[in-house]
């Protein structure tokens, strides 16, 4: 960090000096160690940087409980957001008026978002330090939801339609919307 007069300097804005000497954007960058001391810019280290979601400062760790209930609640919403895609389905099972069955790909993108919420919090539980619980948390393993992606309807009884439109089969907007498009929907 460069300082001058007590202030700091960024590298890449103008600045002026005491004297009123303007100096342009990039002079920090490209000046010499001796043109910046003549002037009376000195150099201190930079300030040590942390994750603020972690650590209150440098080397002090929050409340790892805290931490955990809070990354919890994370886990948490992140399910239900997940599963909110394919509620409507359950629903309409429930519903006396229909009762359709959920179809096996729902119940199976279903299944691996509780399975992968239950994992994620067990692991973020098993955590017995700070370091410990952010790796995890910040590894790439906590922010995957499935392996691959959940086969969707692949049967006429695993289908969805709505308006006459079965889900997975490709559409033109002039089918559905009357027009000369030739812009392609998968439903």
């Amino acid at each position: 960090m460069f300082i001058l007069d007590g202030k700091p300097l960024s590298p890449d804005r103008a600045f002026t000096t005491s004297d009123g000497t303007q100096y342009p954007a990039n002079w920090l960058r490209l000046a010499t160690p001796a043109q910046r001391a003549a002037i009376g810019i000195t150099e201190q280290p930079d300030a040590p940087t942390y994750d603020q979601r972690f650590y209150w400062g440098p080397d002090l760790p929050k409340d790892l409980d805290q931490l955990k209930e809070q990354w919890l609640g994370q886990v948490k919403r992140t399910a239900a957001t997940l599963l909110q895609n394919t509620d409507w389905l359950v629903i309409r099972n429930q519903d006396l008026s229909s009762q359709k069955p959920i179809p096996d790909w729902a119940l199976d993108e279903r299944g691996l978002i509780r399975f992968k919420s239950d994992e994620k919090e067990a692991a973020i539980l098993a955590t017995t330090t700070v370091e410990e619980f952010v790796a995890y948390v910040t590894g790439s393993e906590f922010n995957v939801w499935r392996e691959t992606p959940v086969e969707e309807p692949t049967s006429a009884s695993d289908a969805v339609v709505i308006d006459g439109v079965t889900s997975g089969t490709f559409v033109t907007a002039d089918a559905l919307f009357g027009g000369s498009g030739e812009d392609t929907i998968t439903f």
